[in-house]
């Protein structure tokens, strides 16, 4: 009887195990499940694995035959990752107690639930509405200040409308008062907003 070499990767529902048979012919190839063991056979090659460290479903398990290697695909009854390939962990399923009125699905844990994400978008996109100024005033950027302005301006007496164009002009355009008493005392100061600097051009 000749070992084989093999190796395993697992993903929480099923481990994948490659046997490495150069040249197995399929029909010769013989895999056995059962729920804790696992038998490969072609011809006097044998790997026998047992106890598996988990408990499988012999219905949902299958395998490949390549040139190279055999893909050995064991379903996990319970998700989560083994760690190894065999061991004497004690079965999870076995102490659910058969007569049990609750089905044994229940106690397989759920798998978190896929986001929709096509049906989240589109909530999104429907449930937005185009916010008013009210709403928030940031919504317009400087058409919403120009507007805000020209109706000061618009619902102002004659002394507010000419200190606003005396400030906003002789300023540079870094002041703008509504206020006629302190416009009209003398030329309004340019006054830059911070970190920068006023230049006449």
């Amino acid at each position: 009887m000749t070992s084989l070499r093999h190796e395993f990767y697992e993903t929480d529902e099923v481990l994948t195990l490659s046997v490495f048979d150069r040249g197995a012919n399929p029909e010769e190839v013989s895999v056995k499940f059962a729920p804790r063991e696992l038998t490969y056979q072609n011809g006097d090659k044998v790997l026998s694995l047992l106890p598996l460290k988990g408990q499988i479903n012999p219905d949902k398990c299958d395998y490949k035959v390549g040139k190279v290697k055999i893909e050995i695909r064991l379903a996990k009854m319970v998700q989560g990752r083994w760690g190894a390939l065999v061991g004497d962990s004690p079965d999870p399923l076995a102490s659910v107690p058969s007569t049990s009125t609750t089905p044994a699905s229940s106690t397989i844990p759920i798998s978190h639930k896929r986001k929709n994400w096509e049906g989240i978008t589109t909530e999104i996109l429907t449930s937005e509405h185009e916010k008013s100024v009210e709403e928030d005033p940031n919504v317009g950027g400087d058409s919403t200040v120009n507007s805000f302005f020209q109706k000061i301006f618009a619902d102002s007496d004659e002394d507010t409308r000419r200190a606003m164009m005396k400030s906003f002009q002789e300023s540079g355009g870094t002041t703008l008062s509504t206020n006629w008493d302190d416009v009209k005392k003398g030329p309004v100061e340019v006054k830059p907003p911070a970190g920068s600097e006023w230049k006449k051009w």
